[in-house]
């Protein structure tokens, strides 16, 4: 289930921080599936379905994910409150031992260019530029004019 493949951070029992850890390997094929399921068990036909998947291909012309042999970091996020705790440096590193005990010895990890805070927080976590991709589209859509990569030996 890919639920499993979230790690969360407690701050006093409360959910504060998480991330996705898992292999790159068929994910794009893996997350078309999840979706399918979760429209097919809530009753969204088929036209709505094609529709979801219609809303999310902007995404696919500036999307980077590194090779199917690395360990891929994606989803990560700290509530607001708890933010500079620390938090999301112990999910990486958590992460990335998982990564390593299944066999990995890269990792990536990618987000919007322009997000500062993620930038800072995955090159404190020993991450360097890997690559990026731009589409004027996607910028339209989303204000960022589309993802950068970043990844590190584990």
């Amino acid at each position: 289930m890919a639920r499993s493949h979230f790690l969360v951070a407690e701050f006093d029992g409360v959910p504060a921080a998480s991330l996705c850890a898992l292999p790159a390997a068929g994910i794009g094929v893996a997350a078309r599936a999840a979706i399918a399921e979760v429209a097919g068990q809530t009753g969204l036909n088929s036209s709505e379905l094609a529709a979801i998947f219609q809303r999310v291909a902007y995404s696919s012309k500036c999307w980077v994910q590194g090779s199917d042999s690395e360990w891929l970091l994606e989803h990560a996020a700290t509530l607001p409150a708890y933010q500079g705790r620390g938090l999301m440096q112990a999910l990486i590193e958590h992460a990335l031992d998982k990564g390593r005990a299944a066999g990995f010895s890269r990792a990536s990890i990618s987000f919007l260019i322009g997000n500062e805070p993620a930038e800072r927080c995955y090159a404190r976590a020993g991450f360097a530029f890997a690559e990026e991709k731009h589409d004027p589209a996607f910028q339209a859509l989303t204000g960022a004019p589309g993802f950068r990569r970043f990844a590190r030996a584990i």
